[in-house]
C-alpha cells in the first residue's frame, strides 16, 4: 500500500478536527457535526481505489 494515502488521510483528519474544535468553540455544534461526516466521506472516497485493488486481490487468490 502507498504510504501517500495513509499521510493525506490523515492530513484530512487533522483538517476535520480542527476545523471541528474551533466550530464547536463557537457554538456552531450542528456544523460541526457536518464538518465532521464530510472528513469521514471524504476519507472514504479517498479509500475506494485501496479497497477496489482489495477486491479484485481476493477475487484473484479465491478464483471466484
Amino acid at each position: 500500500m502507498d504510504v501517500m494515502i495513509i499521510l493525506k488521510i490523515a492530513a484530512v483528519g487533522i483538517v476535520t478536527a480542527i476545523a471541528s474544535m474551533l466550530l464547536k468553540r463557537a457554538g456552531k455544534d450542528e456544523i460541526s457535526t457536518v464538518v465532521s461526516v464530510v472528513g469521514l466521506v471524504v476519507a472514504l472516497v479517498m479509500m475506494l481505489d485501496v479497497i477496489s485493488q482489495l477486491y479484485d486481490t481476493l477475487q484473484a487468490l479465491f478464483d471466484l
